[in-house]
């Protein structure tokens, strides 16, 4: 038997020339931020959407976070406190309690796209 696949609704939620390369933009879905970075070149997706908000501040400041590796793995530094979050998953490095949330994002065309 096989296992149940997990069915995705695609949205648009900004275009490609919104976006800025090694960086973070955000855009408003339903009521909710959510960070968009775009890492075109990097090993893994070129696109991770992430919640906006920080846990630890409760401020909308995740998108202006600065990207980078730690311990192997790409993430964003949150610019009040610092603490890391991975872009693949959206929990923290020093704080496991500290989770963003997450949504699949691709381009399609010049359409960006979540689910």
């Amino acid at each position: 038997m096989n296992a149940p696949v997990p069915s995705f609704s695609w949205r648009p939620v900004c275009m490609r020339q919104d976006l800025v390369a090694q960086s973070g933009v955000v855009v408003r879905v339903d009521g909710e931020q959510i960070a968009l970075f775009y890492l075109p070149g990097a090993d893994g997706p070129d696109l991770y959407a992430l919640e906006n908000r920080d846990p630890k501040s409760g401020a909308n400041v995740i998108g202006r976070g600065l990207i980078g590796h730690l311990g192997g793995e790409l993430v964003v530094a949150s610019p009040l406190y610092k603490q890391h979050f991975r872009l693949a998953d959206g929990s923290c490095v020093q704080y496991p309690e500290q989770r963003l949330r997450t949504w699949q994002a691709r381009l399609n065309g010049d359409a960006v796209e979540i689910a």
